[in-house]
């Protein structure tokens, strides 16, 4: 429904999908699945313009109303404190703030003795739609790049690595750079913001053939299973060891690891998670 409707504010496929950081080609068959599912079309396109038909205009009309309303809920539920007040939910991507989490732990057990952090898993595709829907109240996610409403207290900043089966010719490698992985097939990461691409580099342009992922701890356990390669940071040959694949350092595009959180969230215990995750920040990343 959010598709749609930003399809007809726009009435620009390409403009459209940019709202929600997908390519034009995969929101355009999001829009034609619905149709399908629907029996109708929503929408009139020719080489020119989009517009809308009847029964697309009748359709936006009734999304509108019920995507306020599933916001009013989703605003309602997370600004309702937990029973006892004493709850954070955290989204963690992959391994999160890696070696920092018992830092943290202790500057805000200092602050908040009885705050619980329950952890929620996100993925590289939801770690920014779970902040901003309300599913947890602060992620530790890859920094892939800003969005709309949200603050970023960048914590980390973690070098490339290069995740290769064991039994590989990469395996012995000290270093590697893209000359060295040329025609090397790669296990991709899935998400929709054009920031994880390029970090990502050569595991976005890859095939068909690619293995997908869709978040960081599943990378080792595809390159075992596939025997392609994959992107990783640095912290993952200690958190996601396995015998049979190897973390080599890649060249590229280092991982930044970020606290999100809503920008008008002014609760306590996130703003002392925010905090605490600052106070053990990668000093030579911050610059001081």
């Amino acid at each position: 429904m959010r598709y749609v409707v930003s399809l007809a504010e726009e009435l620009h496929f390409g403009r459209a999908a940019q709202r929600h950081y997908i390519v034009p080609q995969a929101f355009g068959r999001r829009i034609q699945r619905l149709e399908g599912e629907l029996g109708t079309r929503l929408f009139e396109r020719s080489s020119r313009r989009v517009a809308l038909t009847p029964a697309g205009a009748a359709f936006v009309t009734r999304a509108r109303q019920l995507l306020a309303m599933a916001d009013e809920l989703a605003g309602q539920l997370r600004d309702e404190p937990s029973a006892d007040g004493s709850v954070l939910r955290v989204g963690v991507l992959g391994f999160g703030l890696a070696d920092r989490w018992p830092q943290v732990r202790d500057l805000l057990a200092a602050q908040y003795p009885d705050l619980v952090l329950d952890h929620v898993e996100v993925d590289w595709d939801s770690q920014y739609d779970a902040v901003r829907a309300g599913e947890v109240d602060v992620a530790v996610a890859h920094d892939v790049g800003p969005e709309d409403g949200l603050v970023f207290d960048r914590v980390l900043n973690i070098a490339r690595v290069a995740v290769v089966p064991a039994r590989s010719a990469y395996a012995d490698a000290d270093r590697l750079t893209s000359d060295d992985v040329t025609g090397a097939q790669w296990v991709r990461p899935l998400g929709r913001h054009p920031g994880l691409a390029d970090w990502a580099g050569p595991a976005v342009d890859c095939g068909r053939s690619s293995v997908t992922v869709r978040t960081p701890a599943a990378v080792p356990a595809a390159v075992a299973t596939s025997g392609q390669l994959a992107v990783h940071g640095e912290p993952a040959q200690r958190f996601f060891a396995r015998p049979d694949v190897r973390f080599i350092p890649l060249a590229g595009t280092s991982a930044v690891v970020s606290v999100v959180s809503r920008e008008a969230d002014r609760r306590p215990a996130v703003l002392a998670f925010r905090r605490a995750a600052r106070a053990v920040a990668d000093r030579n990343f911050l610059g001081t």
